[in-house]
């Protein structure tokens, strides 16, 4: 967990007449939640005010005050006779000074014991001061955890100067601040978005070289650069000639040649020092200091794109934007931009700015030397980054942005309201397989959600409300004509985009499954009441495609609305003006067989077994599995019942005649014909029913496929003989070439602890996939 300490409570220690100042006729805490709300920022802290110091006693009583800020000017309390009493009864209270500049505030200061003030700034009447000044002490609280144990990158800045510290810590966090607001966008969901907020860099202030020295010792692996004057204090002297911020560079990159420094000084002649030593300069005086602060640091930081350059030349070959595009641009820069940026462990410090911390710590020790060659060195990186883009699409609901859409989102959502009860369903299932890593648990397989894209309910208000369709739906029409009339009407303009986002990436068959707000209830039953679509994906005509994926999903909401739903939902007492449709668009588990397309097997599962045989048991579950397309167990076609707890107990193959009589004889299949599909009320317009003979040249068919000899009377597993063809699943329940019952006795375990009710899961297995 990153930032854990927060400052929540302030304490400003003034005069009326400042804190007005202060204020500026508008309340400081107004001021700092919106600075707060323009950088993205969440709790921001309140602020009391004391005037005395009685008053000031009295706060830190009663409250939990977490940082204490004093107006130079206290009347007849001296801010500095007053911190030194605060810090002795409250040592863990940060004290900070804040004074109008001038010559003679100079003076004083230099005269006065700061040891119980933290820091001193100059009020130059700007809210962002407050802000920055709130980040660097929280950033100070956090740095051993966050930097050490994390990997969060720092910035040390070294200037003792009060009137450019107030000046540069202002910018710095502005400049950090903006470019994590641009990073975040990656994030897929608001978590993700709140912990990469948190990863942001931090900024350390150091005012002496010693303290600089131990600040770079501490956190000198997670260092994105150091901003630096030329002359200030070692220990406790000042000497100007020593220019000890050019040792400190110095010092610091005998580490690291390539560290980013930047020089700042008052005395242009140091700026042919800066350049003898191939850092950064800024002159103090210079009337462009933010704006040279900021292009320094975002070309230097590891801020802003990724630019690879030509070694040789240092030209711009091309850039990375975010992580998506780096992962492609590794395929395609030539090997010596690849060599000259790995060497230079650019990758680690632009990953590590954007808070993405694993693939980071991968890249931080490639080296060339370390892959036999080049090729090898991009495959490492290139599956690095893809490993962690799949584990962050995983157990989460994704935000749908067409921009940056792929094959690595598992879930993501299009609108912000309800996805109804099916798509909800799916997204816990989800979750529930990333918290128990069910991923990789078993060898050679992979657990998941098929790819998930949910269109919620508001879509279909805007879809129902534009077209003036909610008159028809609730009319006495036939559901032919209520089809026709939902089928001619426009979908939303923004929607086509998105839905073009999700076919471009899609090379599957989809299915378009309902997912409305009344679905999936435990109490409520509505499976099967609405209707679900598949449709092909034509890769070469991506147009057809779209034209069938927008006719299917209005189909889908058409479906509301046929007679059998409208007499399903009056009769369970709900009121169907109140339904609301989510849609499902999942890619179909399955491999292309000719014109077909199916899975090895589909299933059905249940927690609970009303009917056990001996020795089953009614908690050990229940599971039916069909060859092909779940269609036919929904149909009520012969499938394989079995325990999971004794799946190679069976009662339809006990014998001969049983399994001739009791076991599959046909399968679904999605049928890939150009003009299979065409809109209909029969949502399995363009779903063929083959026989089982039909499969004997698909790979997969040997794991569940056995041979009856009639001569003999005898069953034999596997496709090598001659004789009658039955489905008996015997390879993955006798054989255990797939582990299927121990798959679904987790599954139904799991669920039903997760659910604290007996569960139903509809699943299907794809063993006929590439090597790998």
């Amino acid at each position: 967990l990153l930032m854990q300490k927060r400052i929540r409570t302030v304490m400003i220690i003034s005069s009326n007449y400042d804190f007005f100042m202060l204020e500026e006729d508008g309340r400081i805490d107004e001021q700092i939640f919106n600075e707060y709300v323009s950088l993205n920022l969440r709790y921001p802290p309140v602020f009391l005010k004391a005037t005395t110091a009685a008053q000031a006693f009295r706060l830190l009583e009663e409250e939990d005050i977490d940082l204490v800020i004093e107006m130079l000017n206290l009347g007849e309390d001296d801010a500095f006779s007053l911190a030194k009493r605060i810090k002795k009864k409250y040592v863990e209270i940060p004290i900070v000074v804040l004074t109008h500049f001038n010559r003679e505030v100079s003076l004083k200061l230099q005269n006065e014991d700061l040891s119980a003030i933290d820091y001193v700034f100059c009020w130059l009447g700007n809210a962002n001061l407050l802000l920055a000044i709130i980040k660097l002490i929280e950033d100070k609280m956090n740095a051993p955890h966050d930097i050490e144990e994390v990997g969060v990158q720092c910035i040390i800045l070294v200037e003792d100067s009060i009137r450019y510290t107030s000046t540069y810590l202002p910018e710095l966090y502005k400049i950090v601040m903006q470019q994590t607001r641009n990073f975040v966008k990656e994030a897929l969901n608001e978590h993700q978005k709140m912990l990469r907020m948190r990863g942001r860099p931090k900024i350390l202030l150091a005012k002496t070289y010693d303290e600089a020295m131990e600040l770079y010792q501490k956190y000198k692996d997670n260092l994105l650069g150091v901003i630096s004057d030329v002359s200030f204090k070692k220990g406790d002297k000042r000497d100007k000639e020593s220019k000890l911020g050019i040792r400190l560079i110095q010092q610091m990159r005998l580490d690291d040649p390539h560290l980013p420094a930047l020089m700042q000084s008052s005395d242009l002649s140091n700026q042919s020092l800066a350049e003898s030593l191939g850092v950064g300069f800024m002159h103090k005086y210079s009337k462009s200091l933010s704006l040279e602060l900021r292009n320094y640091i975002i070309q230097n930081f590891a801020f802003g794109p990724l630019i690879f350059r030509n070694p040789d030349t240092l030209q711009e070959v091309c850039r990375a934007e975010d992580l998506q595009t780096l992962q492609q641009r590794i395929l395609d820069i030539p090997d010596e931009v690849l060599s000259y940026h790995a060497n230079r462990n650019d990758f680690s410090k632009w990953l590590n700015a954007r808070a993405i911390f694993p693939v980071a710590q991968l890249f931080k020790y490639v080296r060339e030397e370390d892959f036999p060659n080049m090729a090898d060195i991009r495959g490492y990186l290139y599956e690095a980054i893809s490993s962690y883009r799949i584990s962050k699409g995983r157990g989460i609901i994704a935000q749908f942005k067409k921009e940056s859409h792929d094959t690595y989102r598992t879930f993501s959502r299009i609108g912000e309201e309800s996805i109804g009860g099916k798509a909800r369903g799916l997204a816990f299932i989800n979750s529930v397989i990333h918290k128990y890593k069910l991923y990789n648990k078993y060898p050679n397989t992979l657990i998941t959600v098929p790819k998930t894209v949910v269109l919620s309910t508001d879509v279909f208000d805007e879809f129902m409300e534009s077209n003036k369709l909610y008159q028809v739906g609730l009319s006495d029409l036939s559901d032919e004509e209520i089809l026709q009339q939902f089928v001619a009407g426009k979908l939303p303009g923004w929607l086509h985009q998105d839905l073009y986002a999700v076919i471009s990436v899609t090379k599957d068959p989809i299915a378009v499954r309902s997912s409305s707000k009344l679905e999936d209830s435990h109490y409520q039953p509505f499976a099967g009441i609405y209707s679900t679509y598949m449709i092909p994906v034509n890769k070469k005509n991506p147009a057809q495609t779209m034209e069938l994926l927008t006719s299917a999903i209005k189909s889908v909401y058409a479906s509301v609305y046929f007679r059998e739903s409208k007499a399903y939902i009056q009769a369970t007492s709900n009121v169907i003006d109140e339904e609301k449709m989510g849609i499902v668009l999942q890619e179909v588990c399955g491999t292309m067989h000719g014109e077909s397309y199916y899975p090895t097997l589909s299933g059905v599962a249940r927690s609970i077994n009303f009917y056990p045989i001996e020795p089953e048991k009614p908690e050990d579950g229940i599971a039916k599995v069909a060859f092909g397309l779940g269609k036919y167990i929904v149909d009520g076609g012969v499938s394989l019942r079995f325990s999971p707890a004794y799946p190679k107990k069976i009662l339809q193959l006990s014998s001969g005649k049983m399994m001739l009589r009791d076991t599959q004889r046909e399968f679904y299949a999605l049928n890939l014909k150009e003009d299979s599909y065409h809109v209909s009320t029969d949502d399995a317009v363009n779903l063929v029913r083959h026989k089982i003979d039909d499969a004997l040249g698909d790979p997969s068919f040997r794991h569940v496929a056995s041979v009856y000899d009639y001569d003999s009377d005898i069953v034999r597993d596997g496709l090598n003989y001659e004789g009658k063809k039955i489905v008996t699943f015997a390879g993955i329940l006798q054989h255990e070439t797939f582990p299927l019952a121990a798959i679904v006795k987790d599954l139904l375990e799991i669920g039903q602890k997760e659910m604290n009710l007996p569960i139903e899961i509809e699943f299907a297995v794809d063993m006929d996939v590439p090597k790998g």
